[in-house]
C-alpha cells in the first residue's frame, strides 16, 4: 500500500513542479507571440496570454511517463498499466493539439465571435466536435474500459463493442466540448476541474481503483499549480487547451477507473450548461455587462442561457462570487454523486 502511494504522489509532485515552471515560461512566450485574449470583466478590457492549457497538459503528460519510467526500472506496474497510461497521454496531447488551433486564431481587430465581439476567433462551430474526435482514437485503438456497467434501475448493462466504437468517441467528443462552454470568468474552469477531479480522485481511492486513482492524482496537481496564475487579475488565460485537455483527462479517468455514471453526475454542471446554451444555438456568451460598481449584470435579461446568467439574476455579483457560487454548485454534485453511490442508486 506505501509503494502504491508513492506511485501516485511522485509523478503527482513532479507534474506539479514541472505545470508551474512551464506555465511561467508560457506567461511571456505566448504574449510575444501574439498568442492572446481580452479579459472582458475589467473596467477596461486587458490583454492577457492565453492556451495556458498547454502548461497544464504538459505536466500531466509528464506526470504519466515520470510512472512509465519507474514501471519500467525500478517497480512492477498494475497490470496493462503501461499502455492504457501512454494512449491516454497521446490522447491528451492530440486534443491539447487542437485546442491550441483555436487559441491560436487570433485577429488583429475584433471580429464576431458567438454574439460579442472579440479578438479571438478560433475554430468554426462545427470544426470543434470534428477535431476532438482524435483525442479518442487512442483510447478506441486500445479498447479502453469495461464494456460492463450497472446502469441505475436496469442493473448491469454489457454494451460490448458498443462500448468503444460509440459511446466512448462521444464521450470525448461531448465532455471536451461541454467543459469549453463554461467559462470566461479569472479561477472558474481550473477550480470546477480540481473540484472534479478531487470528486474521482476520493472515489478511485476508496473504490480502490489504482488508475483513476493516478490519473486524477495528476489532473488536480496540474491544475493545482495552474490555478494561482489564473485567479483573480489572472496573468493568463486558460484557453480552449486546457478545456480539451481537461475534458480528454475527465474522460479517461471514468472510463479507466470504471466511474462512468459517477463521473456524469460529478459533470452534471457541464451537462446543464450544454442545454442552456443549445436554446440560442451555441451563439452565447457566459459573460455579464459590467456596471460601475464592478458588479456584472446579466447580458440577457431575465433569459437564461448559462448557469452564470442564473447567478446574476438572481443577485447583484461581481467576478469573484461568480465563480465561487459556480464552484459551489460543481461541488454540490460531487456531494450528490457520493451520497447516489454509498445508497446504492448507481
Amino acid at each position: 500500500m506505501y509503494s502504491s502511494f508513492l506511485t501516485v504522489i511522485i509523478p503527482s509532485i513532479l507534474a506539479f513542479a514541472v505545470t508551474v515552471i512551464s506555465t511561467r515560461f508560457l506567461m511571456t512566450y505566448l504574449y510575444g507571440a501574439g498568442i492572446i485574449a481580452e479579459d472582458r470583466n475589467k473596467k477596461k478590457p486587458v490583454k492577457v496570454p492565453s492556451s495556458g492549457g498547454v502548461a497544464v497538459s504538459f505536466g500531466m503528460i509528464v506526470g504519466i511517463l515520470v510512472y512509465t519510467f519507474g514501471a519500467t526500472f525500478v517497480f512492477t506496474p498494475v497490470k496493462d498499466a503501461l499502455p492504457r497510461l501512454l494512449a491516454t497521454a497521446l490522447a491528451i496531447t492530440l486534443i491539447t493539439f487542437v485546442g491550441f488551433l483555436d487559441d491560436i486564431n487570433v485577429k488583429s481587430e475584433r471580429v464576431k465571435s458567438t454574439d460579442r465581439m472579440d479578438i479571438r476567433e478560433g475554430l468554426k462551430q462545427w470544426q470543434k466536435p470534428v477535431l476532438t474526435l482524435v483525442g479518442a482514437l487512442p483510447l478506441i485503438a486500445i479498447n479502453a474500459g469495461v464494456s460492463s456497467m450497472v446502469v441505475p434501475f436496469l442493473g448491469s448493462v454489457n454494451l460490448g463493442l458498443i462500448y468503444p466504437l460509440i459511446i466512448l468517441p462521444l464521450a470525448i467528443i461531448f465532455v471536451s466540448n461541454s467543459f469549453n462552454l463554461l467559462g470566461g470568468f479569472d479561477g472558474l474552469q481550473p477550480t470546477m476541474a480540481i473540484i472534479a477531479g478531487v470528486g474521482l480522485f476520493v472515489y478511485s481511492v476508496f473504490f480502490g481503483n489504482y488508475m483513476g486513482t493516478l490519473l486524477s492524482g495528476l489532473l488536480v496537481a496540474s491544475v493545482l499549480a495552474f490555478l494561482p496564475f489564473n485567479t483573480y487579475m489572472s496573468k493568463i488565460i486558460p484557453g480552449d487547451s486546457f478545456t480539451y485537455a481537461v475534458g480528454a483527462a475527465l474522460v479517461a479517468i471514468m472510463v479507466m477507473g470504471n466511474a462512468e455514471i459517477f463521473g456524469m453526475i460529478v459533470f452534471m454542471p457541464w451537462i446543464i450548461e450544454f442545454f442552456l446554451h443549445l436554446r440560442r444555438k451555441f451563439k452565447v456568451s457566459d459573460l455579464g455587462i459590467l456596471q460601475k460598481d464592478g458588479t456584472l449584470s446579466a447580458p440577457y435579461g431575465k433569459r437564461i442561457y448559462s448557469l452564470t446568467h442564473l447567478i446574476m439574476n438572481w443577485k447583484r455579483v461581481n467576478e469573484k462570487e461568480v465563480t465561487l457560487y459556480l464552484s459551489f454548485i460543481g461541488a454540490g454534485f460531487v456531494i450528490l454523486a457520493f451520497l447516489l453511490k454509498l445508497s446504492g442508486l448507481i
